[in-house]
């Protein structure tokens, strides 16, 4: 007989309540690798969960031995399924960390068959992991969910949509409506669930959708460096897929380059320009400012660190000081569930511009904002970029707006404010 103990931990963005809810349900139905699960007592009223994985006829049965709604832990132990295992107990906890989401720990002690040990842990330790990320996703979802139930809307219906090709990209989407479509782009730290106030604010009188750019969420990277073509082209897809004749492009920061720089190859398909935080981008910056800035960038992951690691001190710098703790976690969290491979990906693409911008170029209604308290985008320089519109382009409609008590992601600080200045905006469109 051998033993071998199992270790597998991860983290969530979202609060330690929030994934609780989900695997505190011990006969829950949210395992990926589980098909079917059913709850069974014994003589005693024992609680055991009976279930069947994806592509396998073994039942297996496993029973709660321990559970604690105050320190957010159970235990349970295996009855049926795994050959040649004489002992299987294990334990899940979910536990806060240090910057408002959560730590969760899973693991096991098993004893077993001398030959069986090390495989049943190798199994169980992949199990576990794939268990974590998928909590750590849910609890999010669930947690995004809840925002958008706070900022109701008419008619209103978030459904998650998808533009096959390569690569996929993922979109929220709101129902139909006459005239543009708003397509929502978000920054160099963010994901697409940063709009979903903007998203329900808009749906009821414009189509709405919030795309992941390459490698954010459930959009894939692509086999290559990505480039600004790159994204102009997924731009154009997300049109072509939702039917889309024109289109006003909102975006924050990196998402506001890359608007700005399809305003600058399609300008004729653009019905309205929103750029919140951001414009130019590096794409007035020199080599050595473009190179410097890649590289400072660059040095946490050449340590081998993921933006999760490096998530809380980005907070800081993005974070107005009226920033409350859920805008705070907010922001980490679409920090922290960036893969390194994307966020290295679109440092790349973002500090080296294929132009610098002709802002004759563009003829269709502007919208800018910042946050007053933007540090990356202060207001100043902000309001000097559109003034060069005006003075560039002919016949110029442009209006700016500074956010009142917000930071770099304005929309998330203060979604109501920026609501208000962006339906405006559209309702001055013509349709």
């Amino acid at each position: 007989m051998a033993e071998e103990r199992v270790q597998a931990s991860g983290h969530s963005a979202a609060k330690p309540a929030a994934v609780w809810a989900i695997v505190g349900d011990f006969c829950g139905l949210w395992h990926p690798a589980i098909a079917d699960i059913r709850a069974e007592r014994d003589a005693r009223g024992a609680l055991i969960r009976a279930f069947k994985a994806k592509g396998e006829e073994t039942l297996y049965r496993e029973q709660l031995t321990y559970r604690s709604d105050s320190d957010l832990m159970l235990v349970y132990t295996h009855l049926e399924g795994i050959a040649g295992v004489e002992c299987y107990v294990a334990r899940l906890q979910v536990l806060p960390d240090e910057n408002g989401g959560s730590r969760i720990e899973w693991s096991a002690r098993i004893a077993a068959e001398a030959g069986r040990a090390t495989g049943i842990a190798q199994g169980t330790k992949a199990i576990f992991e794939m268990g974590i990320e998928a909590l750590a996703k849910l609890a999010v979802d669930a947690r995004d969910a809840a925002i958008v139930s706070a900022h109701p809307a008419a008619d209103t219906r978030f459904a998650t949509s998808f533009v096959e090709g390569d690569p996929r990209l993922g979109l929220t989407v709101t129902p139909p409506k006459d005239g543009p479509l708003v397509l929502f782009l978000h920054g160099i730290g963010g994901g697409r669930t940063n709009w979903l106030p903007q998203l329900a604010a808009v749906a009821p009188h414009l189509r709405a959708a919030a795309l992941d750019l390459r490698g954010y969420g459930e959009s894939g990277l692509g086999a290559a460096q990505s480039t600004i073509d790159d994204y102009c082209a997924d731009i154009l897809r997300v049109m072509a897929s939702l039917g889309a004749d024109g289109i006003v492009l909102c975006g924050l920061s990196y998402g506001s380059w890359i608007a700005t720089s399809f305003a600058m190859r399609h300008p004729e398909k653009l019905a309205g320009l929103v750029l919140s935080g951001g414009c130019t981008g590096m794409s007035e910056a020199g080599v050595e400012e473009r190179e410097a800035f890649r590289k400072s960038r660059q040095v946490p992951l050449d340590q081998g660190k993921v933006p999760a690691d490096f998530a809380p001190a980005v907070v800081e710098v993005l974070a107005g000081p009226g920033a409350g703790d859920d805008v705070r976690q907010r922001l980490f969290a679409s920090m922290a569930a960036i893969p390194a491979a994307t966020y290295s990906d679109a440092l790349n693409c973002f500090t080296r511009p294929p132009e610098r911008f002709d802002f004759a170029k563009l003829t269709m209604p502007v919208l800018m904002m910042t946050g007053e308290h933007d540090r990356l985008a202060p207001p100043p320089e902000i309001r000097g970029v559109a003034n060069r519109i005006v003075e560039a382009a002919p016949n110029a409609s442009v209006r700016f707006e500074v956010i009142a008590d917000a930071g770099h992601v304005c929309n998330v600080e203060r979604p109501d404010a920026y609501n208000a200045v962006l339906n405006d905006f559209l309702s001055e469109l013509p349709r």
